[in-house]
This record gives C-alpha cells, structure tokens and sequence, in this order.
C-alpha cells in the first residue's frame, strides 16, 4: 500500500504562485506520486531571512517511493525551478520540504523525518491542519500548535 506523505510547498522568488502551481504539476506527473490533497494558497512574511513574502500551501500525496527517493525526486524539482542554496534560508524560487512520511521517525544526515521545525511554522502548520484536520504531531495537535505560533503573519491568498 502506498505511504501517505505531506510536503510542504513554498517560494518567494521570481513569479512564486505560478512556481508553486507548476511543482504541483511536476509532482502529479511523477509516475509514484498521486495527490489527494492540496491546501490553498498562503502568503507569509520570511522568518530568520529577508527578501519578499513567500507562497505556501501543502499537499498530501500518495507515493510508493521510500522516504530517501521522496526526498531525491523533490530536490529534482527544485532544480528544474531554479532552486539554489547560496547560505541558510536564502529567498528561493522553490522549496520543496518532506514533512511527514506515514508515521515514520527518521534521522540520517540527509533528512529528518517529521520535519524539525514544522511545529514552529504557521505558514506549515495552517495548510497542513486545511487538509488533515487537527492532526497530532509529537510537539502536540496542529490546533494547538498554530495558536502558539499567532504572531506569525499568515494570509490566505485569493
């Protein structure tokens, strides 16, 4: 049975809404990838980065890819999009986070499993909680989690 994975989808960087539109398309036409669920569109303020506000949504996917060919093919999608990685939350046209695989735990030097800041992220947390409701992460419920992080700007985007 395939795993039910969530990603995270942002950009701030050259025509952002369009950009996380298109990885979209590029993560259907994976052919071990199937959406179910994308939240609507965010716009949020950069944290611990400058540069102009970012897109995000998240998507549920179904996908019999392992975590580490997840990770390779959504990486494969940030390049086709520009992506760069000049320093530590550098503004980028694409990025493309694994926040959680089934109820995998993993931690290798290439990728934690869940995702070690979601539970900060209101531009994460929102999203997430659009399409799977007030799920429980291991930091608490994403209700409860998102009113922690309130004084981070957050507008649903037409």
């Amino acid at each position: 049975m395939p795993a039910l994975a969530y990603i995270g989808l942002g950009a701030n960087l050259g025509a952002a809404r369009e950009t996380v539109h298109a990885a979209l398309r590029d993560l259907a036409a994976e052919p071990h990838i199937e959406i179910e669920k994308v939240a609507r569109l965010y716009s949020s303020a950069p944290i611990d980065s400058s540069g102009p506000n970012y897109v995000n949504t998240v998507a549920s996917i179904r996908t019999s890819l392992n975590p580490q060919q997840l990770l390779a093919c959504l990486q494969k999608i940030e390049q086709w999009h520009g992506r760069e990685r000049p320093y530590i939350n550098a503004p980028r046209t694409l990025d493309l986070d694994l926040l959680l695989y089934d109820d995998m735990t993993l931690e290798s030097p290439t990728l934690t499993i869940p995702h070690p800041r979601m539970h900060l992220r209101a531009f994460v947390l929102q999203p997430l909680h659009d399409i799977a409701g007030n799920i429980r992460l291991a930091q608490g419920y994403v209700e409860t989690l998102l009113e922690l992080c309130q004084d981070q700007s957050l507008l649903p985007m037409a």
